[in-house]
């Protein structure tokens, strides 16, 4: 469904999963514009000539989704270095782990799990579209260490409020599978493959399944009425809505 693959990924050496949502049409024929709104994994192993053509995209806010000891351990990045305004916006908190686990068991990687992160309220939500409402004309980057899971539910809140059609949603989530063969090349050229680890098991563990989003969506369907139901019962307004779209539709 999605050809353009090689246009909206930049393969940089040292971060994957970073890609460009611009283009996708919506369902009142307008489109998502190309270079604002970048979806990223962790962006501290870049590489020199990462940096420069990082640089090149005007970037202007980073939200972060990770928690604090993934920060602690990874840092920031070098966007806030390069002039980004830095938002914080954890959607697991501490302790978060545990109690996913408890609720929706040891499932991997599902659209159980992705559920799971609403459990902790509405606030990062609602602190997410009060940062994308904001009108400005350079992008933003929104990641966490992967960039497929914590990032992929945002996206698909944002496309969702978009009007960005739940096929094209699911399919961008799956991108995510294109750049896992250069991830696992990285980290076994790099720092060398965890002691318990098969090539073949980082190769699952750094992808995504097939179902996750399809199951997260029809979760939001049948608890809440739907994304956009959600994120109004998270206290989103049609005001935050109009704006985004503002910002982020040609």
């Amino acid at each position: 469904m999605i050809e353009d693959f090689e246009e909206r990924h930049h393969d940089f050496d040292g971060c994957f999963n970073f890609r460009d949502i611009g283009g996708y049409l919506t369902e009142d024929g307008r489109r998502v514009k190309w270079g604002r709104y970048f979806r990223a994994g962790r962006q501290d192993r870049m590489s020199e000539a990462d940096l420069q053509r990082l640089s090149q995209l005007n970037v202007g806010a980073q939200i972060d989704l990770r928690g604090n000891e993934e920060i602690s351990d990874q840092g920031r990045g070098p966007l806030p270095e390069m002039g980004a305004d830095y938002h914080h916006l954890p959607v697991i908190p501490e302790g978060g782990r545990e109690k996913l686990s408890l609720l929706v068991g040891d499932t991997g990687i599902s659209g159980e799990r992705y559920l799971g992160y609403l459990s902790f309220g509405p606030e990062t939500w609602l602190t997410l579209f009060d940062i994308l409402a904001e009108q400005r004309s350079d992008a933003l980057v929104i990641h966490c260490t992967a960039g497929k899971d914590r990032t992929g539910v945002s996206t698909a809140f944002l496309l969702s409020a978009l009007g960005v059609d739940r096929k094209i949603i699911e399919a961008d989530y799956l991108l995510t599978n294109r750049d896992v063969v250069r991830q696992v090349d990285f980290v076994e050229s790099t720092i060398g493959l965890p002691d318990d680890i098969t090539r073949e098991q980082l190769w699952v563990l750094a992808g995504v399944p097939e179902t996750a989003m399809s199951v997260f969506l029809d979760g939001l369907e049948s608890q809440y009425g739907g994304a956009m139901e959600y994120l109004r019962q998270a206290g989103v307004t049609n005001d935050h809505f109009d704006a985004v779209r503002e910002r982020f539709l040609d």
